[in-house]
């Protein structure tokens, strides 16, 4: 099959699928928009596996079980309230040291670090050198160091993260890190600090479940978004809005519910807000304690008073509640629905643990219109795909980060200020390859994995991996560092020598390329391992004697939305071909290249896309 005309199958295979599981809004179910609890009659294991699905990251047949066997109100508790589960005893984010005190306060830029040099006689913690050629250079590689190494540290602050999703006994206080994550999304590119990313992680996994005035008020105050929506630079008689703008667009109410002079107004609350180091603070010579006018009510209100403004406003409760709606049960939401929802967020007094505790045992979570009917987001596709194969740990082989960002989703660098896209954004015929190509890394993997970490891969990485050979070759910098990579034939070779290596201050492409070479030596490596594989005695050990019942089993295992009776006989027969045999006991020596092809086949799948 030609790659066009793949592609266009998978393209129609995913409108199907995705029409198929949203063709029960056309008669809607009796349970649709029915939020009253589900009754202990009503609850099996199909029902407990979706409950772990969306309110945590699927799980073994033995974790359903286990639900299963709870009644619905049990099995919620279980989840949310972490009732009869033992305490998180996972180990905290092991530092690779890579800080020091004279990167704080961090320059915004590298000329202003190599003004502050010129003005200070040194900067980052570096002394300007007394004479010589290049007497900025070390700053200026300090500079660079600090931005590759803040960036590969922050990549290990996502691996610890994922593997905290895939063995947390609290699977659900990941997932709501996740959502706030992408609620109150920051960027690490722009933070520029590692320390302040995994700050305010630590802030969802410990607030994310609680009081969300608590949380909001938190995020205000947290130095990666302080510095992430220009916190410096939002000062009595020069306020800077993009704070108080999306805390009104994007956190709480959003568009339509404040206008422009409001946004003004509240912006002058939070004048002087800033951080020092890792710690909040605020400069009182630059806050403006004048009267301000926000949203209806006039006073000299200070951040936290208009963050209880905003949360007094009705649109607000029914903003956050319709976005966790969509999150953990459906995209559609009603109006009725919706503002059913903000009353009940609003009347638990934004405790979201309560909120969700309700939204969890109702019967529309379980209604058709809810089930298998989400599009898994990267991470949780990843994430979830480790705990069905029952792994204790993400592999370093394929990278967590770069297969995320593959697929649309890379922890700690969200796009925009407003997150993800989310649902069917993450699903076009390109992205289905990529997933597929996921699921054969974990399967069967790549032997030929350069990690990126130690061996810089991107575009700007073949620039200064050639610049290493240009140097080792014994060329001096000028001439290593000249664009077009120092060999524009016998003309610029004979310039070359006749300048020498020319005097400068510093050479800012060396300095790239020495910040390189400095973080990889400090940054400790993610662990390269690969996912430790027995499909042969996993299928055996649940019973299967025949490839039938090993597709079967497979399909339960790890499917939301069963197979039609053509595909899954399809896969049977190809399991039995490349078995030889229907005695699946008898090619059990045998039988795993087979089954990992069939594994292969199954996670492809768009209905494994769908949770």
């Amino acid at each position: 099959m030609s790659s066009f005309a793949s592609r266009r199958r998978l393209s129609g295979l995913i409108a199907l699928t995705v029409m198929a599981c949203s063709a029960y809004a056309a008669a809607a179910s009796p349970w649709a928009g029915d939020l009253a609890p589900i009754a202990p009659a009503d609850w099996n294991r199909a029902r407990a596996a979706h409950l772990l699905e969306r309110a945590g990251f699927g799980g073994t047949p033995e974790q359903v079980d286990a639900l299963a066997l709870l009644t619905p109100a049990q099995a919620v508790r279980r989840l949310v309230r972490f009732e009869g589960v033992p305490a998180t005893t996972l180990p905290p984010f092991e530092h690779s040291g890579v800080f020091d005190d004279g990167l704080d306060p961090f320059p915004a830029s590298r000329p202003a670090t190599t003004d502050l040099a010129r003005a200070q006689g040194e900067a980052l913690g570096v002394q300007v050198k007394q004479d010589g050629n290049r007497r900025m250079q070390p700053v200026v590689n300090k500079f660079f160091y600090w931005l590759r190494a803040s960036r590969l540290e922050t990549d290990r602050v996502a691996y610890w993260w994922a593997n905290r999703m895939l063995t947390s006994p609290r699977p659900l206080e990941e997932r709501m890190a996740l959502f706030w994550h992408g609620h109150f999304a920051t960027n690490e590119e722009k933070v520029r600090d590692y320390r302040k990313m995994l700050i305010q992680l630590d802030l969802f996994q410990k607030q994310g479940l609680g009081n969300f005035r608590t949380l909001l008020i938190g995020v205000a105050q947290d130095p990666a978004m302080l510095a992430f929506l220009d916190a410096a630079v939002n000062v009595k008689g020069a306020p800077n809005e993009n704070f108080a703008r999306e805390i009104m667009e994007l956190f709480t109410m959003g568009v339509g519910h404040y206008g422009e002079q409001d946004i003004r107004e509240a912006a002058r609350a939070f004048t002087g807000w800033n951080f020092r180091g890792t710690a909040f603070h605020i400069d009182a010579d630059r806050h403006d304690d004048g009267a301000k006018a926000v949203l209806g009510r006039r006073g000299r209100f200070d951040g936290v008073q208009v963050i209880d403004i905003i949360l007094d406003q009705p649109a607000t409760p029914e903003f956050l509640a319709s976005k966790l709606y969509r999150h953990f049960v459906r995209e559609d939401v009603d109006p009725a629905l919706a503002a059913e929802l903000g009353r009940r967020l609003k009347a638990a007094n934004y405790e979201i643990a309560p909120f969700l505790e309700s939204i969890f045992l109702s019967r529309d979570f379980y209604a058709p219109e809810s089930v298998a009917t989400r599009i898994k987001g990267p991470v949780e596709l990843l994430v979830s795909t480790y705990r069905k194969l029952g792994l204790a740990e993400v592999p370093g082989v394929p990278d967590f980060n770069e297969t995320t960002s593959a697929l649309g989703q890379r922890l700690m660098h969200p796009p925009t200020v407003a997150g993800w896209a989310q649902g069917r954004s993450w699903i076009t015929p390109g992205l289905l390859l990529e997933r597929g190509n996921f699921a054969l890394d974990v399967v069967l993997p790549d032997i030929n994995y350069i990690p990126g970490d130690r061996y810089p891969l991107a575009q700007a990485g073949y620039e200064i991996r050639d610049l290493h050979e240009r140097v080792r070759s014994g060329q001096d910098l000028t001439t290593a560092t000249k664009p077009g990579g120092g060999a524009g034939g016998m003309e610029m070779m004979a310039m070359s020598t006749m300048n020498g290596d020319r005097n400068e201050d510093f050479n800012t492409r060396y300095g790239s390329y020495r910040g390189w070479q400095m973080a990889v030596e400090r940054v400790k490596p993610i662990p390269r391992t690969v996912a430790r594989l027995d499909l042969t005695g996993m299928v055996l050990g649940a019973g299967c004697r025949t490839p039938d019942q090993a597709v079967g089993y497979l399909e339960g295992r790890f499917l939301s939305v069963p197979l039609d009776a053509a595909t899954r006989g399809k896969l049977s027969a190809f399991l039995q071909k490349e078995l030889g045999t229907a005695d699946l006991k008898a090619a059990a020596s045998y039988a795993e290249d087979p089954l990992r092809v069939l594994l292969h086949l199954l996670l492809s799948r768009p209905e494994y896309q769908l949770g």
